[in-house]
């Protein structure tokens, strides 16, 4: 379509792209004309904003005051209309909170789900309902409330199964005093509305206060729940000072968005959540947190004053704003980490990458990489299928060459091939590469087997030399290029070249990385089979060039003297004590050793 942009106003505000009258995507600016232009120019953009540009066949542009409007306006337009190219985040309809019967004689504790807290007996939300399963679990390690329905606990005639295992102090068979047990349910709310150091600060004051008062039995149950409460903050994450803060992570790769966010309070981790976004598009990593923050607390009631991101966003300004219209909340934002809360840090990328990671398949991975490589490096026909070949040998002896073959779904381990190098080639690499290519060559009238790029492990002459032979043949579309180590061996500085000269990669690219695995693999098949071909050779014996004797007596002999030398010492008697060996055998044993 031909756009007319000269419609398009210079101001902030929200524009959508539509297609059959369809909106397909949403997306907001601080100059809609500078925006939208960038879509249609002539620059080669990438596959996603592509598809925008091929499929638009119409644009609506809306103004709003100032940035902070069009981003609000944007998150409300996307939640609404749904288009098929933005990021949508899908959150649970109800949250998750704890929940305290206090309308009960003996209040239980519970798992409750509602969109809003309707009063003072809801903590939270949680970030997820694991999240209150493990607060409750702790509270009744500590604090021994009942959390069995209300029709359970007036049926009881004996502690349950709860009381066993010191989780419940089994007020069914009023085991507990009815003030006792409501302390307990105080000092249960008051533990999760405060740190663990205040909570371990009043309890050792309850107990110096009880001993005084001479109720010793009193201080000994306090000072069990003060045991109780010192073992699950080791066996938990806490960071060592009562912070509140939510920190979000965002990592993009092979095409997906994962999004962690770790929910910290009062020094303790209460919940997690993840989010994986295929085929997604995104204008920037920005633009990825702006939806992930103003979306999370959309869902929130419970808004920190400190936030924490694992980029450093150049619309931390703009957030804030936006938090503070919408939900007037005064937050910063910040990406550097204090030592305290480094850890939970770490923990929220290691989350936003994993959560992609366990999503792809073997063949997504490489699919993306070989994809990535073709943008490298330009090639005519599309790589599919990579050979790649490595020369192994100790001082000239013992010399294998290593070839091996990668699809575009990975390692092709059946169609790896080793081959032996004649003794007069031996330790003379470029040589023997190319005889191997030669040899290679061969094959190549079966397509299916044909590559259509060769990896070289090696400089300039190996390049040079193995590029000739392919020039030299009949396919002469086949691509060389070579894997040059770095200076000292180093990881990640390798120089990849071909004929053109040198290939500039991205070091954390897919397609160099995927160079670097597939060198290292024929390293390693080659190095394997070199070993296997050396110790083939130290195998055999003096045992093996005596006539008369195989494999079967070779082993009998062995078995029976434990070593050469003993069979060397022995005489023509012991020998035929051997199963097999007869005089003459035996003779020729004495002789040849």
């Amino acid at each position: 379509m031909a756009v007319d942009l000269n419609k398009v106003p210079s101001t902030p505000g929200v524009y959508k792209f539509f297609n059959k009258n369809e909106i397909i995507y949403i997306g907001k600016a601080k100059n809609l004309k500078k925006r939208v232009s960038s879509y249609f120019g002539k620059s080669v953009k990438d596959r996603k904003t592509s598809q925008i540009k091929l499929l638009t066949d119409k644009i609506e542009t809306f103004t709003t005051k100032n940035e902070v409007e069009a981003l609000l306006l944007e998150q409300t337009l996307i939640k609404e209309n749904k288009p098929k190219f933005n990021i949508l985040l899908r959150d649970d309809k109800t949250y998750p909170y704890i929940y305290f019967s206090l309308d009960h004689d003996y209040p239980g504790i519970y798992l409750k789900r509602t969109k809003k807290a309707v009063n003072s007996n809801y903590y939270g939300p949680f970030v997820s309902s694991g999240a209150v399963k493990k607060s409750i679990k702790e509270i009744q390690k500590v604090f021994k409330l009942r959390n069995c329905n209300d029709s359970t606990f007036s049926n009881r005639s004996r502690p349950c199964i709860e009381y066993q295992m010191k989780r419940c102090s089994a007020p069914c068979v009023k085991n507990i005093k009815t003030n006792d047990y409501f302390e307990d349910v105080e000092s249960a709310k008051l533990y999760l509305s405060s740190s663990d150091s205040q909570t371990i600060m009043r309890l050792k004051q309850d107990i110096q206060k009880a001993s005084n008062e001479l109720a010793f039995e009193k201080a000994a149950d306090i000072r069990d729940k003060l045991k109780r409460i010192e073992l699950i903050r080791k066996e938990q994450s806490v960071v060592n000072v009562a912070t509140d803060i939510d920190i979000f992570s965002a990592h993009s790769e092979n095409n997906y968005i994962g999004i962690s966010i770790i929910v910290v309070r009062k020094g303790k981790i209460r919940g997690t959540k993840t989010h994986l976004v295929k085929r997604a598009f995104f204008e920037s990593i920005d633009s990825v947190y702006q939806m992930a923050i103003i979306n999370f607390y959309d869902s929130q009631l419970d808004i920190p004053k400190k936030i924490m991101s694992t980029h450093a966003l150049e619309s931390k300004k703009l957030i804030c704003k936006v938090l503070k219209k919408k939900f007037n909340a005064n937050v910063s934002i910040t990406h550097s980490p204090n030592k305290s809360i480094r850890p939970i840090y770490n923990l929220c990328k290691l989350n936003a990458r994993q959560i992609i990671e366990n999503h792809l398949t073997k063949s997504d991975k490489y699919s993306f990489a070989f994809d990535d490589l073709n943008n490298y490096i330009g090639n005519q026909n599309k790589v599919r299928k990579i050979e790649s070949y490595d020369v192994s040998h100790i001082s000239g002896n013992h010399a294998v060459a290593a070839c091996i073959v990668f699809l575009d779904t990975g390692p092709s381990k059946k169609e790896y091939r080793i081959f032996n190098i004649p003794k007069e080639l031996s330790g003379n690499d470029v040589g023997s590469l190319e005889h191997v290519i030669k040899r290679r060559l061969k094959y190549y009238k079966d397509k299916k087997i044909k590559p259509d790029l060769i990896l070289i492990d090696g400089g300039k002459n190996q390049l040079n030399y193995s590029q000739s032979v392919i020039n030299s043949s009949i396919y002469k579309d086949i691509k060389v290029i070579s894997i040059v180590k770095g200076v000292n061996r180093i990881r990640a500085t390798e120089t990849v070249l071909s004929q053109e000269g040198i290939i500039e990669f991205h070091k954390d690219s897919k397609g160099y990385l995927l160079l670097q695995e597939i060198r290292n693999e024929s390293h390693r098949f080659a190095i394997n089979a070199q070993r296997k071909k050396k110790n083939a050779k130290n195998r055999r014996s003096q045992l093996d060039n005596i006539e008369g004797i195989g494999k079967v007596l070779k082993g009998r002999l062995l078995r029976n003297f434990k070593s050469l030398k003993n069979i060397k010492s022995a005489n023509l008697e012991d020998l035929m004590t051997v199963k097999g060996i007869n005089a003459k055998i035996a003779q020729l044993i004495k002789e040849k050793l």
